[in-house]
């Protein structure tokens, strides 16, 4: 039984050395197999040539007056806004986008049963730009752009019934959708010395005004159909466009964003009959979501008749403290 139990032990000491040496041996058989494989290079990361964001404001305001002296109607207005752009940059080729709808309405307590338009704007931007060179601040440019808004315009209201508060009212309409709507296509070339300004000056630049209500299209410049009174439902220009755009930031908080437009008509007294579009806004960004806007803007069209008399210089001035938000703003 003695030599049993020795040959036993004897035999598992042998095992117990030879799995020991197995196991170094595998060890090292895998550290070598890892050190000659080769290392794995990481995948290449795509590159992204868009930078994109969305940023939606609302804006309210209340007035309520009780025994006040000195007099005043309750008031409520509320606007909202958004502006969307999408922008592509690769190589020497650039493409830009932006979208800005507004949209705004004022209800008064002396006109409780009607809702008055306070804002109204379509404005989409599109244009192409190459560059002349890779150090160059000139680009080629080819551009779109559409003006218009959403809904009729009325002002000098009048109530059928002045002693029935419940009666409606009725306006004078002075815009509606595509009346008008401007569009127009520019050819030029473009000065960028820096990232917030530049200039584009666009020799060969044509557009059409639509105006779809027949009423209104004496007031912007239609020309006739025959001598009966008809009136045809767009008119064609081809001239010359300045644009001129600004991007000032004071700090984090305060900007500034203008442009400037100049157009003017080969078909129509050329550089006499002059079109200006001049859009400011200031911005305050009080906090992460509230900010304050001032916005203005200046027009001034020859063909435009002013309630159907002469053309004016017109001039529109929007102030509101707005909750806003990014969707997204991202590249």
């Amino acid at each position: 039984m003695k030599k049993l139990a020795l040959t036993i032990a004897l035999i598992g000491a042998a095992c117990a050395a030879y799995a020991q040496d197995a196991q170094s041996i595998a060890a090292e058989a895998a550290k070598a197999l890892s050190e000659a494989a080769p290392e794995q290079a990481a995948a290449p990361v795509k590159p992204s040539y868009w930078t994109t964001s969305a940023v939606c404001d609302l804006g309210f305001n209340q007035t309520g007056l009780w025994s006040w002296a000195a007099g005043g109607y309750n008031t409520l207005t509320l606007n909202a806004g958004l502006d969307l752009q999408a922008n592509y940059a690769k190589d020497l080729k650039a493409w830009t986008n932006r979208l800005q709808l507004n949209y705004g309405f004022l209800w008064s307590a002396d006109k409780s049963n009607l809702l008055q338009k306070s804002t109204d704007r379509i404005y989409l931007e599109s244009k192409l730009a190459y560059r002349t060179s890779a150090t160059s601040k000139w680009n080629y440019t080819a551009s779109f752009d559409f003006r218009s808004q959403f809904t009729d315009s009325y002002d000098t209201y009048v109530q059928e019934d002045p002693e029935n508060p419940k009666s409606p009212w009725t306006g004078t309409l002075r815009s509606g959708f595509f009346s008008p709507a401007y569009t127009n296509i520019a050819l030029g070339i473009e000065w960028k010395p820096t990232a917030w300004f530049n200039v584009n000056v666009a020799p060969v630049s044509g557009g059409i005004i639509f105006v779809a209500n027949e009423n209104l299209r004496p007031n912007y410049g239609m020309k006739r159909i025959d001598q009966e009174g008809a009136y045809k439902p767009a008119l064609f220009q081809f001239g010359a466009q300045v644009k001129i755009n600004a991007k000032a930031m004071l700090n984090d908080k305060f900007t500034y964003d203008t442009q400037l437009v100049l157009f003017t008509d080969y078909l129509d007294n050329p550089f006499v009959h002059n079109r200006v579009n001049w859009d400011n806004k200031f911005t305050w960004q009080a906090t992460k979501f509230f900010k304050v806007d001032l916005n203005t803007w200046l027009i001034y069209d020859p063909i435009v008749k002013i309630d159907g008399v002469v053309s004016k210089v017109q001039f529109k001035e929007f102030f509101a403290v707005n909750f806003t938000y990014t969707i997204k703003n991202k590249k």
